[in-house]
């Protein structure tokens, strides 16, 4: 083939469908032939891969599309009945399409060609076909999390596997297929926390007053020999305003933001030496009227000077291992003026009750200046914004680089224990 201006012409159609995802593009112009009613382009495309006659296609295979003769291919879209598109790559010189993305395991595929003759003429395929049911029954289960609802804006979204994957391209199939739309429209991606869970964020914090629908495209995929993809529930959060609690230690003062505009300013005590509060950003994971706080959930032996059993009013928990924000009417005469706790930020009864009841789960609650130990990454909560957003992409299975962010352990979930 040697069209050189129609070539251009093919390019930039390649160029629209990469940026759109799918759907059938307008490269003409007024006058242009391409306005035309297409004709049955049946006779000058042929098709290799899947397809069968008759019988249900093979998904392991790519799907080729090529032009015959002097016809070009301007466009191709393949989707399934469940709306999921194929990703596909068309040659510069419009004589072959093939697909970059797997095909489902029984699925029912719509596949739409459209052409051009030497004329500029346009031409038009439409042809449906089935794949074949999976050959191996394991399926790899999603759950999404958090359930869906109103959430702050530091609220990272998880993807939690049934079975672990640990083979980059396997994850790389994986990462594809699970979606995370906001509106607006913001930057994001997975971050491997381990084989069998991923943390989704954006590079800054969510939009307040966003929607956040988060879906997978897995089901029906081969992920590998033995595994295939499994059905998820999808999940659709919103966000409200944007809540930051930061807390100076070393001023013993927590003063709460909301949308940037200093609300109000409580004097706090925060962990004493030995027990000193985690420095960093953490995300509010959820809220109790009353919690029960023993010592010995944190290796404190009963009745020594240290030990405690009481009941905490109005408390906010940031961390699995039992770091809260809550009353602590018996260190009032502390608070303001020196860090006297096991761990905790703790508040009069009244500034408690009020930050109860501007605080949300996913809200942010942040410590500088402390003398412990920075806020965990991952397992003792939502460490997840004290990752800078270098390393947090090179956690993705998509990327080129090594995984080089922080250690990731497994999440697990201990008693409430600092006070």
């Amino acid at each position: 083939m040697n069209h050189t201006p129609r070539t251009r012409t093919v390019v930039s159609c390649a160029m629209l469908v990469t940026a759109l995802g799918a759907g059938v593009t307008a490269c003409g112009s007024d006058g242009n032939p391409l306005s035309a009613k297409p004709y049955d382009a049946a006779d000058v495309i042929s098709f290799s891969g899947p397809i069968g006659e008759g019988k249900p296609a093979d998904p392991d295979k790519p799907l080729e599309i090529t032009a015959d003769g002097d016809d070009l291919i301007t466009d191709v879209t393949v989707q399934d009945s469940a709306g999921r598109y194929v990703a596909g790559e068309l040659a510069a010189d419009g004589g072959r399409w093939h697909s970059t993305a797997p095909l489902a395991a029984n699925a029912h595929y719509t596949v739409t060609v459209s052409t051009e003759d030497s004329n500029g003429a346009p031409g038009r395929k439409v042809l449906t076909f089935d794949t074949t049911k999976p050959t191996n029954k394991k399926r790899l289960t999603v759950t999404f999390g958090p359930n869906s609802g109103q959430y702050g804006v530091g609220q990272p979204i998880t993807a939690q596997l049934d079975q672990e994957v640990k083979d980059k391209a396997q994850r790389a199939v994986v990462e594809r297929a699970l979606r995370v739309d906001s509106t607006p429209a913001v930057q994001g991606s997975w971050y491997w926390v381990n084989s069998k869970e991923l943390h989704y964020r954006p590079q800054e914090y969510w939009p307040t007053h966003a929607t956040i629908t988060v879906h997978s495209n897995l089901d029906g995929i081969r992920i590998s020999d033995r595994l295939w993809g499994g059905p998820a529930k999808p999940v659709k959060i919103t966000t409200g305003d944007r809540i930051e609690a930061v807390t100076d230690a070393a001023a013993h003062e927590l003063t709460f933001y909301q949308d940037g505009k200093a609300l109000q300013q409580i004097p706090v005590t925060t962990g004493k030496p030995g027990y000193d509060t985690r420095n960093g950003v953490k995300v509010v994971l959820e809220k109790a009227y009353v919690v029960r706080m023993r010592g010995t959930t944190i290796g404190i032996a009963a009745g020594t000077s240290d030990s405690y059993d009481l009941s905490v009013y109005y408390a906010t928990r940031v961390t699995w291992s039992g770091e809260y924000v809550h009353a602590a009417p018996w260190s009032v005469g502390s608070q303001g003026y020196a860090n006297v706790s096991h761990g905790c930020t703790g508040m009069s009864t009244s500034n408690a009750q009020w930050f109860f009841n501007h605080i949300h789960t996913g809200d942010i609650v942040k410590v500088v200046n402390s003398r412990g130990h920075a806020m965990e990454h991952f397992g003792n909560g939502f460490g997840d914004w004290n990752v800078d957003w270098k390393n947090w992409q090179k956690g993705s299975a998509l990327t080129n680089d090594k995984q080089a962010g922080p250690s990731a352990g497994d999440t697990v979930r201990l008693q409430p224990a600092a006070l």
